[in-house]
């Protein structure tokens, strides 16, 4: 099964892409359906190791919930070290392709490992007499281990179970990356922290399992898994707000709060099994069905909170939602367990009580609870939540994308500011760019700059979240643009529409990236996607793109288009010599208009003192070479390095722990600024 394994990891990344290219243009269904079978091989394979090395354990120990506890504990341990690891040191050093072989060898050691033991044991033990010896343990023992819960009860609790735990573990990760503004390490430490909780769970509950004080009755067992499960939901659902009042805790060092409450949850699924599991031969087949039922209910938790309730809840709603299925859960589980009537009764009205308490205090909870993960003192004025995000509009004006400055409802040239001198600037590299295309929409203010160019006739948006077209219908300064008969919004990945659409040409390609930094985004700085978007320009076209600052970047597409200009943060880049015309463009810029207005008044000297200052600034842009030699000694951003997504964060957090310690304010955006 390991070599298995490994032999599928060699190849996935290979067959993932030729997957990608096929799925570009398939429905989410159809995505949906491919994914699944491309998974489906290795995933088999991996959760069949457990019920095996399980049923092998039973038999030495003849005690289902230890030897579940054990390789429950060290498998999860293993996962998590392998999150912190890929976070801290395989990703950056070794990218994805290197990391992925690290993987496969790691899985073909164990397997050659397990064969090696295979043929060592064999030859020293007779089949026979081991299966006598393991009878006559398991005969011994049974009886003091042997705890009874019904197979469907067991089955049902462990689907639960493992829904409330993922749907939990979905919103924490949208909490902890909206802290952090997105970093890519984020996911691999929610993750590791979550899973070092599971593997704390389950030695609590193989040292439960080994206590003759608690082999007693199914029934009277029950109330022990019904107090780790309401435990485990009150603890789970406080995370959030708990972790959003402390502030001292932002930037990640709230994240072992998560092992806390999954301690708790990693307990409940051993002491099923060991309720619900008899310690003989069938122990592997019985192990199987309920992590089967474990795995459906955690898929379906991610799937639901992730993909439906995200779209139409916010995350104090679906916390609300997982604690009440939580607490209904364990009132259940008491319901039916062996303790009095009354105790009964009083652990069911407990569960009630809490549920109120849900019910009444979760608003206070949550209110604001984006700006304290923020650390923010003032109040956003609009927060629109989805499933691609969380946008958030403060009283400046300004929009926060999952947490990092995302730009500004603002079209003016002279108060500038947001920058908006850079998509005025198309007119300086490009004499008639009547064909563009624009990669991501944010607050509107570019598309709206750029459907207002004389020379523009066509202008088509990728945008991946559907939130922003709400917030620019809302604010008059970029509405007019939805009613544009010039421009067409599409609501797709921007790497995956081009791809899709192989045939398209422009004359001009925009796109006014996020933070080099964050998660994702070398998807549209790599060498592969630069590539990709130079099949797209037409004769002479230029790529206006924003490197937010970043060396890496700038050298990136230096090396993928031999021309070039550097527009404040922004590069343009062609096939061709750009054809710069600082007289061409100032004629332009005097003749522009927005919304109908001028954006520059010939007749008011603020106004021209600006277009003097934006002239200077384009006058002495620097050239490709300029920039090459500014930029030299960086390493080129490609799909497999992701750029700087892996190396920042430990720069970030160096800077963070230097200005904590003496007492400096720290920066939201490190490498930013």
């Amino acid at each position: 099964i390991e070599a298995g394994i490994g032999a599928y990891g060699a190849v996935s990344l290979s067959i993932f892409h030729l997957a990608a290219q096929f799925t570009a243009g398939a429905q989410p269904l159809s995505t949906a359906m491919i994914t699944f079978l491309l998974l489906l091989l290795p995933t088999i394979l991996m959760g069949s190791t457990l019920p095996i090395l399980v049923a092998y354990m039973v038999t030495l120990s003849g005690n289902v919930g230890r030897s579940v506890g054990a390789l429950y504990c060290v498998n999860t341990l293993g996962s998590a070290v392998a999150c912190f690891v890929a976070a801290l040191s395989t990703m950056q050093f070794l990218g994805e392709q290197g990391s992925v072989r690290l993987a496969a060898t790691i899985n073909g050691v164990i397997g050659l490992t397990a064969i090696a033991i295979h043929f060592k044991l064999h030859s020293r033990v007779s089949a026979a007499a081991a299966v006598e010896n393991q009878a006559v343990e398991m005969r011994a023992q049974k009886s003091s281990w042997a705890i009874s819960i019904s197979m469907p009860i067991a089955l049902a609790v462990a689907g639960l179970c493992g829904f409330v735990a993922l749907g939990y573990e979905i919103l924490w990760y949208r909490g902890y990356s909206y802290s952090l503004a997105g970093r890519a390490p984020v996911f691999a430490f929610v993750l590791g922290f979550y899973l070092i909780g599971i593997a704390l769970g389950s030695l609590v509950s193989r040292a439960l399992c080994g206590q003759k004080t608690v082999q007693v009755s199914g029934r009277r067992f029950l109330s022990l898994i019904s107090l780790f499960v309401l435990t485990a939901n009150v603890t789970a659902f406080l995370v959030l707000p708990g972790v959003s009042f402390l502030n001292r805790l932002r930037y990640g060092f709230g994240m072992p709060v998560i092992a806390v409450a999954t301690a708790f949850l990693g307990a409940t699924f051993p002491l099923i099994c060991h309720a619900a599991v008899p310690a003989d031969y069938r122990a592997g087949q019985g192990l199987s069905r309920l992590y089967l039922s474990n795995i459906i209910g955690s898929t379906l938790g991610s799937f639901i909170v992730g993909y439906i309730l995200m779209d139409y809840w916010g995350i104090g709603d679906i916390d609300k939602a997982l604690g009440f299925l939580g607490l209904a859960l364990g009132a259940m589980l008491l319901s039916a367990t062996g303790l009095s009537l009354g105790r009964r009764a009083a652990g069911v009205g407990g569960c009630i009580a809490l549920m109120l308490l849900l019910q009444i205090f979760t608003p206070q909870l949550f209110r604001r609870i984006y700006e304290r993960l923020g650390q923010r003192e003032d109040t956003y004025q609009r927060i629109i939540e989805n499933r691609s995000g969380v946008i958030a509009v403060d009283q400046y004006n300004t929009v926060w994308g999952g947490g990092a400055y995302d730009g500004k409802f603002n079209t003016s040239l002279v108060n500038d500011t947001n920058l908006v001198f850079r998509p005025y600037a198309i007119g300086f590299v490009h004499a008639a760019p009547r064909r563009v295309l624009m990669i991501g929409l944010s607050s509107g203010s570019w598309a709206q700059i750029i459907l207002n160019h004389p020379e523009v006739e066509e202008l088509i948006v990728i945008e991946i979240n559907p939130g922003y077209l709400q917030l620019i219908r809302e604010h008059p300064e970029v509405s007019s643009i939805l009613q544009n008969p010039k421009l067409t919004i599409v609501i797709d990945d921007g790497r995956r529409w081009l791809v899709r659409n192989r045939s398209e040409r422009f004359d001009m390609i925009v796109q006014n990236t996020t933070w080099a930094w964050r998660a994702n985004v070398s998807n549209l700085l790599s060498v592969e996607y630069l590539r990709l978007i130079r099949s797209h320009l037409a004769d002479g076209g230029v790529f206006l793109f924003n490197t937010t600052s970043s060396l890496e970047a700038r050298l990136t597409g230096l090396s993928v288009f031999p021309y070039a200009v550097g527009i404040g943060s922004c590069l343009a880049v062609s096939d061709r010599p750009l054809r710069l015309d600082i007289e061409r463009w100032q004629k332009l810029i005097l003749n522009y208009r927005v919304n109908g207005s001028p954006i520059i008044d010939p007749l008011n000297p603020i106004h021209l003192k600006r277009l003097a200052e934006v002239r200077s600034v384009l006058e002495a842009a620097p050239d490709a070479e300029v920039l090459r030699r500014q930029n030299a000694g960086r390493k080129l951003i490609t799909d497999d390095n992701m750029g700087i997504e892996w190396v920042e964060f430990k720069e970030y957090v160096a800077d963070l722990i230097h200005k904590r310690l003496h007492g400096q304010q720290t920066s939201l955006n490190f490498r930013g600024k």
